[in-house]
């Protein structure tokens, strides 16, 4: 099957957020995506966009993706955020996911980033294996620690 690895345009943000209902489906948080197409649309298409995106069309169809934005480490200089890496359930296994994998790291390589870093879920074990298989580090050191909107609030104003 032929497929090819492009960057995403605002036209692609209706699949893009397909692909990523699918992945919060995936990771068993089916009802938590809150982005709408709108949002997609206009924090990665503005003047400042906040993401960048790769795409992989088959088919006449965009079966997969990898979304990523910048950070700065303190340690090292430039980083970029690996948000999200999805390939639809029926296209996988075709090497799709390695070639989006691959787009993101020539990107990083080519903008002078000093690391890419992302998180994946301890019970995907596919992904875990995956990525060490590449030769990516997998921390079991570190934990992810977050602030929801809700949580925001409360703590600013107790």
């Amino acid at each position: 099957m032929e497929f090819q690895v492009r960057k995403a345009t605002k036209n692609d943000m209706p699949s893009v957020l397909k692909l990523i209902n699918e992945l919060a489906v995936y990771e068993r948080e089916p009802d938590a995506v809150e982005v709408t197409v709108a949002d997609l649309e206009r924090d990665g298409f503005g003047d400042k966009p906040l993401f960048n995106c790769f795409v992989a069309e088959a088919e006449d169809k965009i079966v997969g993706m990898a979304l990523f934005y910048n950070r700065y480490s303190t340690w090292k200089g430039k980083t970029i955020h690996l948000e999200d890496l999805i390939v639809n359930e029926d296209y996988r296994g075709k090497g799709i996911g390695m070639q989006l994998y691959k787009k993101v790291m020539q990107f990083a390589l080519e903008e002078n980033i000093k690391r890419v870093e992302w998180v994946v879920l301890d019970w995907n074990t596919p992904a875990v294996n995956f990525y060490k298989n590449t030769g990516a580090s997998v921390f079991s050191e570190w934990d992810t620690v977050q602030f929801d909107q809700d949580s925001i609030k409360k703590f600013l104003n107790p």
